[in-house]
């Protein structure tokens, strides 16, 4: 494969995280192994965007405690990082907003983040010698020599989210759209999946199906957040399920109860209550 013409590659987590696991981790590291594998894309980033509170889930617990349990389990990764703009808004933002958000981001960084700034986005140890001879004045000077300009940032996803978008009223349509045809899927699936069949039977996610990348998950993971809570409320052990920062972490703040669990029950989810007020308009 000619360096030059692979895509440079950012993926976005957006979910709950409530807490982290080492399923949520290993989603990471099974699609950068994948895009690699591809030899036409190039990750640069990992993201995990923790939903806010105004989502009003059954069971939440604090933005603030699930942003901070993401960055314990990511401290010492080195691509995959931690970003609370989400989680800080007052009210419930669409996944697309997100995603446009750290497009946006990546096109343009902020310039009062000095020290972003200075982090290369390519590790300078990577180009390649530049041989005084090479015909090629037209590349632009910031622009590493061995990728495609603009980033593209993929939704990274387990098989639940895809087959989240079949629940009525939980996405706009057009979102799913724009999403699928300015960004992408990536979508982690069991090895023997049904995810295909789920694929073919949605015109909306056929008609972009090139835009989904599916990956096989062939050392399957079966931990879910809802069985880590499961075991908190009944103080069963989940270590080596979550990384033990976050384990020690949800143990000395005492964060899962029967109590939390019962945090927002009844309430209607955010983009259930959005979307069903405007169907009434």
């Amino acid at each position: 494969e000619d360096p030059d013409t692979k895509t440079e590659v950012v993926l976005l987590a957006c979910g709950s995280f409530n807490p982290i696991t080492n399923m949520h981790l290993r989603l990471f590291e099974l699609a950068k192994d994948y895009f690699d594998e591809t030899g036409k894309y190039k990750v640069i980033k990992g993201i995990i965007s923790p939903v806010g509170d105004a989502y009003k889930k059954k069971g939440l617990i604090s933005a603030n405690h699930r942003v901070t349990m993401a960055k314990l389990a990511t401290k010492n990764s080195d691509w995959v990082e931690v970003d609370d703009w989400e989680s800080s808004q007052s009210e419930w933002l669409e996944t697309l907003k997100v995603l446009r958000y750290h497009h946006q981001k990546l096109l343009s960084p902020d310039p009062t983040n000095s020290l972003q700034n200075a982090i290369p986005l390519t590790k300078p140890g990577r180009k390649r010698k530049q041989e005084p001879n090479r015909h090629d004045p037209v590349k632009k000077k910031n622009q590493s020599p061995d990728t495609k300009s603009v980033p593209q940032v993929k939704l990274l996803c387990g098989s639940d989210m895809l087959e989240s978008f079949g629940i009525p009223n939980l996405w706009k349509s057009e979102d799913i759209t724009e999403i699928l045809q300015n960004h992408g899927l990536v979508c982690i699936s069991r090895a023997g999946n049904s995810v295909q069949k789920f694929i073919y039977e949605s015109d909306i996610l056929w008609r972009h199906k090139n835009n989904i990348h599916l990956v096989e998950e062939w050392i399957t993971n079966d931990i879910s957040s809802t069985k880590i809570r499961r075991a908190l409320r009944r103080g069963q052990s989940i270590r080596y399920l979550v990384p033990d920062v976050v384990q020690a972490y949800i143990e000395k703040n005492n964060l899962y109860s029967p109590e939390s669990e019962d945090r927002n029950a009844g309430v209607v989810l955010a983009p259930l209550q959005k979307h069903a007020s405007h169907s009434k308009n």
